[in-house]
């Protein structure tokens, strides 16, 4: 089964309600690439008029994520997936539609190899990068993710 923005949507509402209320929806989805938007609402924001740092982190981390499992999903193994570490920087307020880009899927495939060549659990680091309207970027997250082949 080939990923989709639109399975992926459908899988948030199921596996991440509180994803899916906050209004974190994928627009884009490629074998190196992912897309995902939030808009800011009263649902998602705090007391200073923009949107919530944690729902900054969910939309990020879901344009990582969706990479990771459509890699997964392409090996044909059963692989776990977890963030170890993660790390955010925030340069301007959100508010606004946000829209978080990934452009690391290269730097899944090694690992997937690797763990499932050895056996072994693999780390790797990714990137997504939140921008207002304006283009302008309002924070950076980091995620490192861990993977292992399964036995």
């Amino acid at each position: 089964m080939k990923i989709t923005a639109r399975k992926l949507n459908a899988y948030t509402i199921f596996k991440l309600p509180s994803a899916y209320i906050c209004g974190v929806r994928t627009r884009f989805i490629d074998n190196d690439k992912s897309v995902v938007t939030v808009r800011h609402r009263w649902i998602n924001q705090n007391p200073f008029k923009s949107m919530f740092w944690a729902v900054q982190g969910m939309a990020a981390e879901f344009s990582t994520g969706a990479l990771l499992i459509g890699k997964i999903q392409e090996s044909g193994k059963r692989i776990s997936m977890l963030v170890t570490t993660n790390n955010a920087t925030f340069t301007k307020k959100a508010t606004g539609k946000i829209t978080f880009t990934c452009k690391d899927g290269h730097a899944i495939d090694q690992a997937i190899k690797n763990t499932i060549k050895t056996g072994e659990g693999q780390s790797f680091w990714m990137q997504s990068v939140g921008v207002n309207q304006d283009g302008v970027v309002v924070s950076t997250f980091n995620f490192e993710w861990s993977i292992k082949v399964k036995s």
